[in-house]
């Protein structure tokens, strides 16, 4: 959902064509990461994965599938990690939180 309302403020469509990607939408998908490892620390670096790599198909429906979708990947693919990060670190923290206080 997240990706599709910035894709459709953004001209052209694709979430990382915003003027404002680095300083806004980028930080808050990030912050979203982090919520999610928390609520489901399991494996919890996948739900950053999974957020840079659902930009492609609001792409795909928002704008067409195109030859800059393959670039698109590697580019979300290169926005992964630091999502996948956060949400492992959240995840981590929410798990030794729950040993701590027993629950």
């Amino acid at each position: 959902m997240f990706w599709i309302l910035v894709a459709f403020r953004t001209p052209g469509g694709a979430p990382w064509d915003a003027p404002a990607f680095w300083t806004v939408v980028y930080p808050v998908a990030l912050g979203i990461a982090a919520v999610l490892g928390a609520c489901f620390p399991r494996r919890a670096w996948l739900w950053g994965l999974l957020l840079m790599v659902l930009q492609l198909p609001v792409v795909a429906v928002v704008s067409g599938v195109g030859p800059l979708l393959l670039p698109g990947l590697v580019y979300a693919l290169v926005m992964a990690p630091p999502s996948m990060a956060i949400a492992a670190a959240a995840g981590a923290l929410r798990r030794r939180l729950r040993r701590m206080i027993g629950t």
